[in-house]
């Protein structure tokens, strides 16, 4: 079996999309968004194909493409979309496969479902971008306890942003998380500069060696 992973985060416009096209070129993986809310410029998946230089081929199409740029559930209910959470199921693929969700893991699908309870279906690993921003404490062991009391399996969290150590540690050590790393901001994201970035503060090894 080849790495798979669920990434999500704390909240929405953390990064955790420019880390996915990170990981999916450090890996040579394919992408899957399963839902994309608003279609006006680029979809999460054209930044990763650009970003990760990821062939079209192991781009993998959104399941539900929502116009109205919303939660899902009511980006559907604008659209006069049906979302049905049970068809959502992770593609086949050749190698390791991304999985990027919509904002954070408690993001309504429906009235009845949020994104959690799909990923408790999966049971893959899950990767949780974290800010090390004031506030991202809370937010992170939040997010780890919502993942712990629904057993899915927790990868680990990835910040993203300026180095907090102490932040990393103590969310390290209340959320029972392994920290994979720190994804600094870059004041120019290009393709070079993410692939250098994931290289000097990541160990790729520590990904390759999970299989889901």
């Amino acid at each position: 079996m080849t790495p798979r992973f669920v990434v999500t985060g704390t909240d929405t416009n953390i990064g955790k999309t420019v880390f996915s096209a990170a990981l999916a070129d450090a890996l040579g993986a394919s992408y899957w968004k399963p839902i994309q809310s608003g279609l006006d410029g680029e979809t999460d998946s054209e930044v990763v194909q650009r970003l990760g230089r990821i062939p079209s081929e192991r781009i993998f199409p959104e399941a539900w493409r929502l116009k109205t740029p919303a939660s899902p559930h009511l980006a559907a209910r604008i659209d006069h979309v049906r979302i049905l959470p049970e068809q959502l199921m992770p593609p086949a693929s050749n190698g390791p496969l991304i999985i990027e969700g919509a904002g954070g893991m408690l993001v309504p699908l429906t009235d009845e479902v949020v994104f959690a309870d799909v990923f408790a279906r999966w049971q893959i690993p899950v990767i949780l971008c974290a800010r090390t921003g004031l506030g991202t404490i809370n937010h992170t062991l939040l997010s780890l306890e919502a993942l712990h009391r629904r057993s899915i399996p927790v990868f680990g969290v990835v910040f993203i942003g300026d180095e907090q150590a102490d932040t990393q540690t103590i969310i390290g050590k209340l959320g029972g998380a392994t920290c994979l790393g720190r994804l600094p901001l870059l004041e120019v994201l290009t393709p070079d500069a993410l692939r250098r970035a994931f290289r000097d503060h990541f160990d790729i090894s520590c990904f390759q060696r999970v299989a889901a």
